[in-house]
């Protein structure tokens, strides 16, 4: 059994300075989960978000943001 790592990104319309969340959308049709993680820690702690809590994450920062 193989383990598929994350491949992180930040978003193109990412240039504040580096105040960013990373996504690793790779490993939505092995695992079901979007991981999120502060990029500014890279190696610290990380979110598995279900894709439904993602797209929930993605509309309110898109309204709020």
């Amino acid at each position: 059994m193989t383990t598929e790592s994350p491949r992180w990104f930040k978003s193109s319309y990412s240039n504040n300075g580096g105040n960013c969340v990373e996504v690793a959308a790779n490993l939505v049709a092995s695992r079901g989960v979007v991981p999120v993680r502060d990029s500014k820690d890279p190696h610290g702690p990380h979110l598995n978000l279900s894709v439904d809590a993602f797209a929930g994450l993605v509309a309110f920062a898109k309204t709020h943001g």
